[in-house]
C-alpha cells in the first residue's frame, strides 16, 4: 500500500506512507486522482512521509496538484504532524531567489 486517505467534513485526507521511488509514484498519484474522481471533495490535503521528501515523492504530489488544479479543487501539503514541508527549491539549497525580467529578456549578458 502506497497511500491512506481518510474524508472529513468534505476534505480528502491522504497520507503518503513511504517514500515514493520510480516503481511506485505513478501508483500514488494514480491512487490520488482516483479518489478525487470518486469522491469529488471540496479540498485535498496531502501528507508527506517526511519533512524533506523524495523527488519521487514531489513528483507524485506535482501530478496530484496538476489534476486538482484542473478540476478546481485546492491542494494542500504538509509534513507528518502537520508541519510545513521544506521547499525544495527554497534558501535551504543555496539557489538565488527568482528576478523578475523585463519583456523576457535576461539582464545578465
Amino acid at each position: 500500500m502506497v497511500i491512506s486517505h481518510h474524508i472529513a467534513d468534505g476534505t480528502l485526507h491522504v497520507r503518503i506512507l513511504h517514500e515514493l521511488h520510480v516503481t511506485d509514484r505513478a501508483a500514488a498519484a494514480l491512487q490520488i486522482e482516483s479518489l478525487v474522481h470518486a469522491h469529488r471533495p471540496e479540498r485535498v490535503t496531502v501528507e508527506l512521509p517526511s519533512r524533506s521528501p523524495s523527488p519521487m515523492t514531489f513528483s507524485a504530489l506535482a501530478r496530484a496538484q496538476r489534476m486538482c488544479q484542473s478540476l478546481g479543487v485546492p491542494l494542500a501539503a504538509t509534513a507528518p504532524g502537520g508541519r510545513t514541508p521544506l521547499s525544495p527549491f527554497g534558501p535551504e539549497t543555496g539557489a538565488p531567489h527568482p528576478q523578475w525580467l523585463e519583456h523576457g529578456a535576461r539582464h545578465n549578458h
